[in-house]
């Protein structure tokens, strides 16, 4: 297997040996900089749960690591992201670029489930093949996937509170969304990097809509990425290199100097879509945005990454060979990873799908010439979730919203209670003012109907009065 350290890159000795097998990728615990199990049963209790559940490790919040949005502005961003929900095909198809602006801004974290699901078409697959997660869910499953799945799991996010316990529900989703993919594609089976990835989604959205979004990216986002030989990862990253030409001469010739493979340092950070290597604050981000726009925002973060560390000769003073490089790729400065910096340079880089694609075609020739024809014949990738509904144009009905969590006002709902006793006061008070109007005598003080009863004091921060407080107490990330 093929350890990972520092912020997920491989050792150069492991990774050649195991290039093109199914092992490429296999997220072992040794130099992982999220902890043991050992260290982790031994702290667990005494650390304190941050907003996103990390308990501890590397990717654990700071006051450093991300951006506090003030809660007017959250819920101004709530309401809009509730509106774009209600009428997603409209905005699909004329508001498209201010949905991207939303999606750069960073989606509420109360709705970020939700909108992960719409954005990469899980919400559509699922509509249209309802019962299918259940019907692979009852499965056994394939021995020699299961047997690979079981031994993972404990793996990922650990020092998360939903995965920490093992056996837990946490990990038992994780088992069954992974589980339900080998025998929903058994022609491809499993890939490690793959737990990751349905861990991110399972932090937000129940089992089944994380199977949905799993098969979106895995098929939609991502093709190839997971399948035998590992040939599409190989080929996106000599794309990353090429483009590095452009966006950083000086980072590219060093590298070319140093004959450093690009599978080197880029494969985890493609596969898994940096889940494990940003902070917390800035996966969310970095991941709002790739479910939008699709792959080229993957190439960005890899692209700004390889520009800072490597960028300038001062830098370069302290990497002088092929080890000092690798070593310095794999404790990337913290500065570069933070939410508010990253998001703005990867903003700002100019690379758009016609790039890549000019590139993947370039490379594609490339490959053939030098290596022969692929041997996996991956479908077309997707870029971004305009795109997907283009491919795959929905019914309004698979966009209907079927939310899981209603809640509604006891003034509306309870007619056997409060909020029936409370609706008779309104209605006399009306009928006193009505009276006033009207030069109608009424008793100033009418006795109740039922003293037993008193009227429930109004809610407090309802929307209709103007709340300025968020739909959620605290930013966990929530599924609704």
């Amino acid at each position: 297997m093929l350890a990972s350290n520092g912020n997920g890159l491989q050792s150069a000795e492991s990774i050649k040996s195991l290039r093109g097998t199914r092992e490429s990728l296999a997220l072992t615990d040794e130099g992982n900089s999220f902890g043991s199990d050992s260290e982790l049963n031994g702290y667990t209790s005494e650390r304190q749960t941050d907003k996103y559940g990390f308990i501890g490790g590397a990717q654990q919040y700071s006051e450093q690591s991300a951006e506090d949005i003030p809660p007017e502005v959250l819920r101004q961003r709530e309401a809009k992201w509730l509106d774009m929900l209600n009428n997603w095909d409209k905005w699909m198809a004329k508001r498209h670029k201010k949905m991207k602006l939303r999606c750069q801004k960073g989606i509420p974290p109360s709705l970020r489930g939700r909108a992960w699901l719409y954005l990469s078409g899980g919400k559509v697959k699922r509509e249209q093949h309802k019962g299918k997660f259940e019907e692979l869910d009852r499965q056994a499953g394939d021995p020699k996937w299961v047997d690979v799945i079981e031994k993972d799991l404990h793996r990922q996010f650990p020092f998360h509170e939903m995965f920490v316990a093992r056996g837990g529900h946490g990990q038992q989703d994780l088992y069954r969304v992974l589980k339900a993919y080998t025998l929903h594609r058994p022609e491809e089976g499993y890939c490690q990097a793959q737990a990751p990835i349905a861990a991110v989604l399972l932090m937000h959205m129940p089992a089944e809509d994380a199977f949905w979004g799993l098969v979106q990216i895995c098929e939609k986002y991502l093709p190839g990425y997971y399948s035998v030989g590992l040939e599409a990862i190989q080929l996106d990253g000599e794309i990353l290199f090429a483009l590095l030409k452009r966006v950083s001469p000086l980072a590219h010739r060093h590298l070319k100097k140093h004959k450093l493979d690009p599978i080197l340092y880029m494969t985890e950070w493609f596969m898994c879509a940096f889940s494990r290597t940003l902070p917390w604050a800035s996966v969310l981000r970095v991941w709002d945005m790739f479910l939008c726009e699709g792959v080229k925002i993957i190439f960005r973060v890899g692209l700004v990454l390889l520009k800072c560390m490597l960028g300038s000769q001062d830098k370069l003073k302290t990497c002088q060979g092929q080890y000092e490089t690798m070593e310095l790729l794999k404790t990337i400065d913290t500065r570069y990873m933070l939410e508010g910096f990253l998001v703005r340079e990867v903003i700002e880089l100019p690379l758009s799908e016609r790039d890549i694609e000019k590139e993947h075609l370039a490379q594609l020739r490339r490959w053939k010439e030098t290596r022969g024809e692929l041997h996996c014949k991956s479908p077309p990738r997707m870029h971004g979730a305009k795109a997907i509904m283009a491919a795959e144009p929905p019914n309004r009905q698979d966009l209907r919203q079927n939310p899981t969590i209603i809640v509604e006002s006891s003034l509306a709902t309870n007619k056997n209670g409060e909020g029936q006793e409370e609706d008779k006061a309104r209605k006399k008070t009306k009928e006193q003012k009505n009276g006033k109007k009207n030069g109608t005598p009424v008793a100033a003080n009418p006795e109740p109907s039922d003293t037993s009863t008193k009227p429930s004091p109004p809610l407090k921060d309802t929307p209709l009065q103007g709340s300025n407080q968020s739909l959620i107490s605290t930013e966990h990330d929530t599924y609704l």
